[in-house]
This record gives C-alpha cells, sequence and structure tokens, in this order.
C-alpha cells in the first residue's frame, strides 16, 4: 500500500512538473512584424523584431548589453536581415533593398506583455519600371530557427487606399510549411488605389488632428472668449453686438487660417525646419498669452495680427503630420490641400458650436464670470503644459487632459444648458 502510494505520489509530482515546463513553453512569444509604407515607386519597409526571439537565430547574445548591440554588431545584423529577407517583383526578378537605419526600442503586444525589440528601416526599389502593389516576400529571420515564431504583414500607409499610417492593417501572417520545413513566400497583391481616396482621407485626418489637438482647440476657444467684446484700449467694457461678433470671429479665423496655411506649405515641403520641442512650447505659450488677453486686453484691436503670428507657429507643428508621411510631390499638394480642408471643417464646426451660447452670454453681466473663469482655466493647462513640454515630464493637469480630452463635448453641453437657463431664469424675474 506505502509503495503504491509512492509509486503514485511520484507520478504525480513528475505530471506537475511536466505540465509546468510544457506551460513555460507555451508562453506566447512576441510576434514579429513587417510593416509597409507603399508609395508609388517605392516601399518603404519597417521590421520590428523581438530580441529574445532573435538571438536564437545570429551568432551572438543579442540580450545582453542591448544599449551597446549596434554599436558592436550593427554590420552583422544588416547581412544577416539581407540574406533573410528579399522581395521579388512579377517578373521574378529581386528588388533592391537597402538598410536605411535600425534602432532598440521598448514595445509591448497584449499577449507577451512588455519586451526590447530592433527595429529596422528600409528602402526598396524595383531595378525596374514595376507595379509595387504586386510582389512577393521571402522571409525568414528568426522562424528558420524558432518555427512557432509569427510574423505578421502588415500595411502602415498606402496614401492611394486611404490608409495614412494611423493604424497598421494586417494581410497575413508568414508560416512554415512543417512537412518541408521550409517558409512559404508571401504574395502581397494590394487593391488598387486612387488620388480620391488619398484626398478624403487627408481631409478626414485634418478634421481628426484639430478635434483631437487639444491645445488647438483651447487655443481657438479662448480666442472666441474676447471676440464678442468691446475694448476701450484698457478692459473689456460689453458686447458689441451679433453684427461685430461675426465680423471679428471672421477676420480672427481668417488670420489664423492664413498663418497656419502658410507655415504648413512651407513645413511640408521642407522650406522651414523647426525644432518640434520649441514649437510645442511656443503653441502653449501662445494659449497663455491668448488667456491673459481675454481678462485684460494686452493687444487691443490687434487680435488679427496675433491670431496670424500665432497661426504660423500652429502651421508648423500641422507640417511634421504631413512630413512624416513621406509622400511624393503630386500626392503632397493633394495632402496639403486635403488636409487644409478639413482643418478648416472643423474649426469651423467648433466655432457654429460655442459660438451662439457665447453671443447670448455677452450681453448680460454674468459672461464677466464666464470668460474670466475660462480664461484662468485656460491659463492654468497652459502652464502645465509648459512645464511637460520643458521638462519632458507629464505632470497632474497634463495626464488629466490626456485622459478626458474625449468628453470636451461635454464643456459646450454645459455651457448651452447654462445659457439656456440662465437667460430663461433672466426672463421669468422680468415678468
Amino acid at each position: 500500500m506505502i509503495k503504491f502510494l509512492f509509486n503514485n505520489t511520484k507520478s504525480i509530482f513528475l505530471g506537475l512538473v511536466l505540465f509546468s515546463f510544457m506551460s513555460v513553453l507555451a508562453h506566447p512569444m512576441p510576434n514579429s512584424i513587417i510593416a509597409l509604407n507603399v508609395h508609388s515607386k517605392s516601399i518603404r519597409c519597417e521590421l520590428q523584431l523581438p530580441l529574445k526571439e532573435l538571438q536564437f537565430a545570429v551568432p551572438f547574445d543579442v540580450t545582453k548589453n542591448t544599449n551597446d548591440l549596434l554599436k558592436n554588431h550593427e554590420q552583422d545584423l544588416s547581412k544577416y536581415i539581407l540574406s533573410h529577407f528579399t522581395i521579388t517583383g512579377n517578373n521574378g526578378k529581386k528588388w533592391n533593398m537597402e538598410i536605411a537605419k535600425m534602432k532598440i526600442s521598448r514595445s509591448e503586444q497584449e499577449a507577451t506583455g512588455k519586451y526590447e525589440e530592433l527595429i529596422i528601416y528600409l528602402t526598396i526599389n524595383p531595378k525596374s519600371i514595376q507595379n509595387v502593389r504586386k510582389f512577393t516576400i521571402n522571409y525568414d529571420a528568426i522562424i528558420h530557427q524558432v518555427v512557432t515564431h509569427r510574423i505578421l504583414v502588415t500595411i502602415k500607409q498606402d496614401w492611394e487606399n486611404g490608409q495614412i499610417g494611423e493604424n497598421n492593417s494586417e494581410i497575413g501572417i508568414i508560416s512554415i510549411d512543417l512537412n518541408t520545413n521550409t517558409v512559404l513566400p508571401f504574395k502581397v497583391n494590394l487593391a488598387k488605389g486612387s488620388s480620391w481616396k488619398g484626398f478624403k482621407s487627408m481631409v478626414s485626418l485634418g478634421m481628426k488632428h484639430i478635434s483631437e489637438g487639444t491645445d488647438h482647440l483651447l487655443f481657438l476657444l479662448v480666442l472666441l472668449l474676447s471676440a464678442p467684446l468691446v475694448t476701450d484700449g484698457k478692459k473689456w467694457i460689453g458686447s458689441g453686438g451679433t453684427k461685430y461678433s461675426l465680423i471679428r470671429i471672421l477676420k480672427i479665423a481668417t488670420a489664423f487660417t492664413i498663418g497656419h496655411s502658410i507655415t504648413l506649405i512651407m513645413g511640408s515641403f521642407g522650406l522651414i525646419n523647426a525644432n518640434a520641442k520649441l514649437v510645442e512650447l511656443f503653441i502653449a505659450l501662445s494659449i497663455l498669452f491668448t488667456a491673459v488677453h481675454a481678462i485684460k486686453p494686452i493687444f487691443a484691436n490687434k487680435e488679427i495680427y496675433i491670431a496670424s503670428v500665432f497661426g504660423l507657429l500652429h502651421g508648423l507643428a500641422f507640417a511634421t503630420i504631413l512630413t512624416d508621411l513621406n509622400l511624393e510631390t503630386n500626392k503632397l499638394v493633394l495632402s496639403l490641400l486635403g488636409f487644409n480642408i478639413g482643418i478648416e471643417l472643423m474649426q469651423l464646426f467648433v466655432i457654429l458650436l460655442v459660438m451662439p451660447w457665447l453671443l447670448l452670454l455677452s450681453s448680460y453681466k454674468v459672461y464677466n464670470w464666464v470668460r474670466i473663469i475660462g480664461a484662468l482655466l485656460a491659463g492654468i493647462i497652459s502652464i502645465s503644459w509648459l512645464l511637460e513640454r520643458y521638462t519632458e515630464k507629464s505632470n497632474f493637469i497634463s495626464i488629466y487632459l490626456q485622459n478626458s480630452a474625449q468628453y470636451s463635448i461635454w464643456i459646450v453641453f454645459i455651457l448651452a444648458c447654462f445659457t439656456i437657463l440662465y437667460i430663461s431664469t433672466r426672463k421669468v424675474l422680468k415678468k
């Protein structure tokens, strides 16, 4: 009996050990990703290779001293990738492939958690004029040693099909044939796109950039706070009426549009190369100045000039979005037009959404409190952004704004409800 229990206990123990070992082996590994940016005559590729899996395929340990990995082994890694990654066209000829740069980065996938990866940027060009929307990928990096490894093929940017790099779309997985132990070629056959699709996507991007760009929205809203008011040069003395307010809004919005359009065009064509951090700092500063002006006029009757100058700064921030797309000239021109239209449509929508309530309230003394409270909040927010962008460290205000930006529509709802209730109450009291 004792012997029976001992043998069974031993079997259970060994079973548990084996199960634990298999669980470790079965732990999901990060995927490699081939992200393709498809252009008219070439392809830019971004390879993402998890370091822990890469160490099984290269003759050195890439998980040790990752900071010195590229310094010591960049040439070896380049040779390895170029020997395990080729693209061929419809005529069966290999396309030219060059590695532009490499970097080590931290990433995270839902199933695997955080990990380090090697990112390799490549430029790929056909040797002759060919259809860059149809080609075959031959790729077996890592998977030739780790057969369970997964390689996802994604499209990061395809302007002609309206995809502009916001979210990768997966088009397939490179797999291995276990019967022959060979990695199967992966055929890419992208749908034919059009300039219209690309143009529409840029209009949508422009609208999205303003709707999600909290700093640009806040700048616009603070400008609107003082738009209905008349000044004696030292203080705001009351509403100028509907006609006066609408003309001022039109002039200020037009000046801002002209300003940001100039630098957007120049920045997109590489005529201006501004420091991104400095631009973001000045944008936060522009909100602070405008907030102070909404409390006490510091550039009375010169709002048009200020809006155009600050528009120049905001345009530089807009331009970085287009330059990152690396578009050909004809597509860049269409993109500039579409992106600018999207920006103006969203700005117009915000003005139409907010301005009626400000116009209605501006005739009452309570508007002084609305203006001052709104300007003070904008000032506090701009200071938090200045600190964040200068120190490159988030603070509790900037974190809160980032997490709650999607609920900004509630500010308009509250403003509308307050306006209706206040005016209704005033009418009842008069009766």
